[in-house]
């Protein structure tokens, strides 16, 4: 048990220290996209969440297997293949290469294995026949079904009781089904659908037992982190657990993460509100990295809302960065490890908001150091910090000609005063009310907006970063 990285662990609702099956060694799986258009900025939250994760995780431990599978057969890239007039594998290898293409200008890095649903069809049928055999699943006209009754602690995590799930939950009402909320495994494909062979015919798996397949053949039956976006939890990670719990009588994950939404200016991203925001658009208003930064600026366990200001910010932080490192630039690294309070902060439950707060210390102390040696040490310190948040990566010169491009209009707004006083008097009461860990998620917002603060026994004073708080 690792008392260095502590998350919070969706299954037992606490904030707990990583367990892992093996003390120099960590797995964790991720559910990666169902690649049927380009990524929207919803998409490339949990990318970068985990990548963080996963950077803070490699310093730790000596072995780290971190999989983020991409879903490659479903009805949503069935009809866009048909719409087209092209073959599944045709869509998917153009999204798959879009989607690296953005994660990859986001800074995020490639994780160790991107299993893909297509390539594991015997796995999935594999799991089925275990289920079957063991009594938790069934055969009817065609259909492999999960017997949710099978299982009594079916709705732990999210939570749930199954006679509340019933009437809302997300599940086809069929009458081949035993029970309401058995859900498909595997199901028929007519002649025009992808499909392959199986001891129920020809057909194609369902979307959770997928995930449960790969987890299986590349991590093993218990796995340490599963990770994903919020509104996976129901039904498709619960689902995920009654499959590898009963397929195999084992434990199926030890901690559970999930991130938060995304909105846009405060409404939920749709089609209808025509709010959809790519990777690739925003691409074009400012750099991945500053991306990047936006969608760190809030707690992962927080709701993000986008904006423009929120992007804005970021431009204007990453830049009173990389000019403090231009300054620096000539000053050969001592070797250094990442600071303690930012080690700190990601360790108490991935607390990157408090993490940047640090960052901005370092860079005071960086500009207000004398000695050429002192200032290379704070200097190393500070980018080797950085990089378990996977910025300041770059030259100061690549950075700062990027950051200096001008960007739409709407991109570019100044810092407004009237958000951050909003931000300075919402901290002020959640420190009243002795929520810290919101006070210190708006302490580490207004840092990355480039926004200093200075406690006083009066309240709170601000200031940009290049100012001196009065």
């Amino acid at each position: 048990m690792s008392s260095a990285v502590r998350l919070h662990n969706t299954l037992t609702r606490r904030k707990e220290a990583l367990r892992t099956g093996q003390p120099d060694r960590v797995t964790m799986y991720v559910c990666g996209p169902t690649v049927y258009n380009y990524a929207h900025i919803g998409n490339a939250r949990p990318a970068v969440v985990f990548d963080v994760l996963a950077r803070l995780l490699r310093h730790h431990y000596p072995q780290v297997v971190y999989a983020r599978n991409f879903t490659d057969v479903d009805d949503k890239i069935n009809a866009a293949a048909a719409a087209e007039g092209v073959t599944i594998g045709t869509l998917t290898a153009r999204y798959i290469d879009a989607y690296h293409a953005d994660m990859n200008a986001l800074g995020v890095l490639a994780p160790d294995l991107e299993p893909r649903v297509t390539g594991h069809i015997a796995e999935i049928i594999a799991l089925i026949e275990a289920l079957v055999a063991r009594g938790h699943a069934y055969v009817a006209q065609g259909h492999a079904l999960f017997h949710v009754p099978s299982w009594p602690d079916y709705g732990r995590l999210s939570g749930r009781r199954t006679e509340d799930m019933i009437a809302g939950a997300r599940v086809e009402v069929a009458p081949y089904k035993r029970d309401p909320m058995d859900f498909v495994l595997w199901k028929p494909s007519t002649p025009d659908l992808p499909g392959w062979d199986s001891p129920w015919g020809r057909g194609r798996p369902g979307w959770h037992i997928e995930c449960s397949a790969m987890i299986g053949r590349h991590l093993g039956h218990t796995i340490d982190i599963h990770g994903g976006g919020q509104d996976l939890i129901f039904p498709h990670h619960e689902n995920e657990i009654a499959q590898g719990t009963c397929a195999h009588g084992a434990p199926y994950c030890r901690t559970w993460v999930h991130n938060s939404f995304v909105t846009v200016d405060g409404q939920k991203m749709s089609k209808s509100l025509g709010n959809v925001l790519l990777v690739r658009d925003l691409l074009h208003q400012a750099p991945g990295e500053a991306i990047r930064l936006a969608l760190l600026s809030a707690h992962y366990r927080h709701p993000l809302d986008w904006s423009a200001q929120r992007l804005a910010a970021a431009r204007l932080t990453l830049a009173r960065f990389y000019r403090g490192l231009e300054k620096a630039e000539h000053l050969a690294l001592p070797d250094a490890a990442p600071d303690d309070e930012v080690l700190g902060a990601l360790g108490n439950d991935l607390n990157v908001p408090g993490a940047l707060a640090r960052l901005h210390v370092l860079l005071a102390e960086l500009a207000g150091a004398g000695a050429d040696a002192e200032r290379a040490q704070i200097k190393a310190r500070l980018l080797a910090s950085a990089r378990l948040l996977g910025l300041l990566e770059q030259s100061p010169e690549t950075a700062l000609a990027a950051l200096h491009t001008p960007a739409p209009a709407q991109a570019a707004m100044p810092l407004d005063a009237a958000w951050v006083e909003a931000r300075v008097a919402e901290r002020e009461q959640a420190r009243r009310q002795r929520d810290f860990a919101r006070a210190d998620a708006l302490r580490g917002q207004l840092a990355e907006a480039g926004v200093l603060l200075r406690d006083t026994p009066q309240g709170s004073t601000w200031a940009l970063a290049e100012e001196t708080p009065v």
